[in-house]
């Protein structure tokens, strides 16, 4: 699947973790020039929902904890992945690790990623904009995307574009199922 240009794709909750509240979880990853526009939409009743406060955009580890948007980035041929976390209060991260979930160290997003948020009756949607700048290049990238989405009562659910067997695990190579090209949308 290539993501240069695409339509919603449905993700799916890993079988372990469902969300009574949810009915539907999307992405759509848009290439322009050297950046990449996420857009998650969790449709369902957002009342269910624990969404963090708005705050003023700034980096922070542990959102993956709570409700939290996130993408995965790998070069083909290359060693390691860029991990991309995004909070609806406008919080994020950016990780790079050298193999499957070693060595990670926090990564330099310059520009730092924009994210909008909004709430409607029946969803919430959320939009991040990565700037590309500054990661390694390649002929071409895979791409993973995932959320972790909070229930009132503090229960996490899980869902991606594919879920390795197992617990749930956003790292694992076979969620890297897109295929984001180099030339500009």
């Amino acid at each position: 699947m290539t993501a240069n240009e695409m339509s919603f794709i449905l993700l799916t909750p890993h079988p372990t973790t469902p969300h009574p509240s949810l009915w539907r979880v999307e992405a759509r990853v848009r290439r322009r020039g050297a950046r990449l526009v996420l857009d998650y939409r969790i449709e369902g009743d957002p009342s269910g929902l624990l969404l963090p406060a708005p705050s003023e955009p700034h980096r922070t580890d542990g959102l993956w904890r709570h409700t939290c948007c996130e993408a995965f980035l790998a070069v083909d041929g290359q060693p390691g992945y860029y991990e991309f976390n995004f909070s609806p209060s406008t919080a994020w991260a950016c990780y790079r690790f050298t193999g499957y979930r070693a060595g990670m160290n926090p990564a330099v997003a310059n520009p730092s990623p924009r994210i909008n948020s909004w709430i409607h009756p029946d969803r919430f949607e959320l939009q991040a904009i990565v700037h590309l700048d500054g990661l390694p290049a390649g002929a071409a990238r895979r791409l993973a995307v995932a959320t972790v989405v909070e229930a009132r009562d503090g229960g996490l659910s899980y869902w991606a574009l594919r879920h390795p067997s197992g617990p749930p695990d956003f790292h694992h190579p076979d969620g890297f199922a897109l295929q984001l090209g180099s030339s500009a949308a």
